[in-house]
């Protein structure tokens, strides 16, 4: 099995961000500017070059004015029931 980073469950997680920042109208740089980070941090988690954590997931969440708990839920709903670790 492939590490988790390239998994498609990892995708829906990665997905599932993109699209609460997109819908939160905050471009690359204005979610690292909330971070305090540079949008290169944003553009490699996005891209996949560098992995998040669950404490980074629940930042990043809250930067973006989303609910992690929802965030969490689409990303259950949309991951392959037959993903393995």
């Amino acid at each position: 099995m492939p590490p988790s980073l390239f998994t498609e469950a990892y995708q829906c997680l990665i997905q599932s961000i993109v699209a609460a920042r997109q819908s939160a109208g905050l471009r690359q740089v204005d979610l690292a500017k909330l971070l305090g980070k540079p949008q290169s941090f944003v553009s490699k988690m996005e891209t996949g070059e560098r992995r998040l954590d669950v404490i980074e997931f629940l930042v990043i969440a809250r930067a973006m004015g989303s609910d992690p708990i929802q965030l969490i839920g689409e990303v259950i709903a949309a991951m392959p029931s037959d993903t393995t670790i």
